[in-house]
């Protein structure tokens, strides 16, 4: 098996694990199971689903993606970034229909590792990530204002604009012991661990308000009134009734949770490799996150990946190895079979308080604003993204902004190209070819390109050559410095060619490089140009022009 695709927990385990990194690593792993919980419970009901459903995925994929994945200390499990996705799958197609998209998005994944396109996603503007990253945040931050005011409503609209009218016409319904008890699991969760580092502030708030709520009877609601008891065993997996049609329906979806959880995993695999100082296998660890995400789905599981605030914990709770991701899946799976009685009596105002924390994480405002002082093109990318997600739909938004960004990097490398009439410089002595001294017949032009010749600049440099009022016997196009040309660069050069062979006027190529050659033949250039024109040195490709 080659090393891209050998999982890392095969390779650390073959070179041999010390007994003190795995006590620090199961030390780790527990705390992070203990943080992982309420994470778990509440994107489960922020994404419309039952609280079970998240710790099933967290315990599942938490096995799956430390065990098979390309990372040391990846956590993996359902993170915020899903929960726009999900709730609109769940409105519109029900619990089936978010089964059938994340059971296709794991095969989507798969395929991903599977092409060798780990790297690519990296390659992703960062300005397109920040956009809809923070347009997540301010939906997950809107879709727990009916829990944090304790409003009570019944039916919270998917649109956001929809959402807020519905706000505004319930603001009078507010319970005043929900928002103090959200307010303050906010305060205990921001500011706990500067008094104690080891304990979670998230943990402290939700058993404190658990208990006051439950020995003071205060009337709030919590997971129990709304959703029932929480089921302490797994259901059997089963397979999804999937046909043509439902593929159809489900297919754009099951590409977005594919492609935000593969870039949410790699872009978590990327920061725990800076912390650590490692180096993370990218194709395996998306065959991981597809696997995870298929087995997840038999099992009524939501869409899982790589968890940053959970990796980032791990980390510096002295993880170091997939020991403690596998250990914060048993630490769930523990606590589910224990514990599960009580969690149903946690207040869903202290959740919300939860995720309006983990919003404001997501929400990346300083880079948001550094970006808005930048490139145009960028910010342009930035707001797009994030008007998209939040006013419309994140699937959308994934969409366009990766449009959008290509047409921008094609914009911008096409006026990286540049195409130089060095003979008309070289006249008026103001062009030196690095010291060459170049004598051009009269009734020569010398062309010299820079830069790839693609589709977004091979145009640009069609219309600079043939736009020339000259009139030249021979025509040297100098190509040393063109790394790539493509099917479009080469019709280019042939629709030159044959442009100026009617106008009885040679065309010459020099300095074609040698990778480029091959790609000479398969493109059909050698049956419009002579192979004699086809030259790899400038000197004899003049001494050829003086000959016409």
């Amino acid at each position: 098996m080659k090393k891209e695709f050998t999982p890392k927990l095969f390779s650390l385990i073959k070179e041999g694990i010390s007994k003190g990194t795995i006590v620090k690593d199961v030390l780790s792993g527990i705390i992070v199971g203990i943080v992982a919980l309420p994470l778990a419970i509440a994107f489960a009901i922020a994404s419309g689903v039952s609280p079970e459903k998240g710790i099933i995925t967290a315990i599942i994929a938490g096995i799956i993606i430390s065990t098979f994945g390309g990372s040391r200390v990846q956590i993996g499990g359902p993170t915020g970034a899903f929960i726009v996705i999900v709730y609109g799958i769940v409105q519109e197609f029900g619990i089936n229909g978010l089964t059938i998209a994340t059971f296709i998005a794991g095969f989507i994944i798969i395929g991903l590792g599977l092409a060798r396109l780990g790297n690519l996603l990296k390659f992703i503007p960062y300005s397109l990530i920040v956009g809809f990253t923070s347009g997540i945040a301010l939906i997950i931050f809107s879709s727990q204002i009916n829990d944090f005011f304790g409003l009570h409503i019944d039916k919270v609209p998917a649109d956001f604009i929809d959402k807020w009218k519905v706000y505004f016409e319930n603001f009078n319904h507010v319970n005043w012991y929900a928002i103090v008890i959200a307010a303050g699991t906010i305060l205990i969760t921001l500011y706990f661990q500067k008094l104690i580092k080891k304990i979670p502030g998230s943990i402290v708030a939700i058993l404190v308000s658990t208990i006051i709520v439950k020995l003071f009877e205060i009337p709030v609601d919590t997971i129990e009134s709304n959703f029932g008891n929480i089921p302490n065993h797994f259901s059997l997996p089963s397979l999804p009734n999937v046909d043509f049609e439902t593929i159809k329906l489900l297919i754009a979806p099951a590409f977005a949770i594919a492609l935000l959880g593969s870039i949410e995993s790699l872009l978590s695999a990327v920061v725990s490799d800076s912390m650590i100082g490692g180096k993370h296998r990218s194709n395996i660890e998306l065959i991981a996150q597809g696997a995870a995400n298929i087995v997840a789905s038999l099992f009524g599981g939501i869409p899982a990946t790589g968890a940053i605030a959970r990796t980032a914990t791990n980390v510096k709770n002295g993880g170091r190895t997939p020991i403690a991701g596998i250990t914060h899946a048993l630490v769930l799976l523990s606590i589910m079979l224990l514990f599960a009685p009580y969690a149903k009596l946690i207040p869903l105002s202290c959740l919300a308080g939860v995720l309006m924390v983990v919003a404001y994480h997501m929400s990346e405002w300083r880079q948001f604003k550094s970006i808005l002082k930048g490139n145009r093109m960028d910010i342009i990318i930035l707001l797009t993204t994030f008007f998209l997600t939040v006013i419309f739909d994140l699937v959308i938004a994934i969409e366009i902004g990766i449009v959008l960004s290509s047409f921008m990097f094609m914009k911008r490398m096409s006026e990286s190209v540049l195409v130089e009439n060095i003979s008309t410089d070289h006249i008026n002595g103001e062009h030196l070819f690095d010291e060459e001294q170049l004598d051009l017949p009269k009734d020569v032009l010398l062309y010299e390109i820079n830069g790839p010749l693609f589709f977004g600049a091979a145009r640009q440099f069609q219309e600079t050559i043939t736009n020339t009022h000259l009139q030249p016997k021979v025509i040297i196009i100098r190509m040393r410095y063109v790394p790539l040309i493509d099917a479009t660069g080469y019709q280019s050069l042939k629709e030159i060619i044959k442009s100026y062979h009617t106008r009885n006027i040679k065309v010459i190529l020099s300095g074609i490089l040698e990778t480029l050659k091959i790609d000479f033949e398969k493109n059909g250039m050698y049956a419009v140009l002579d192979s004699q024109y086809i030259v790899g040195d400038i000197k004899e490709a003049i001494r050829i022009a003086s000959e016409h």
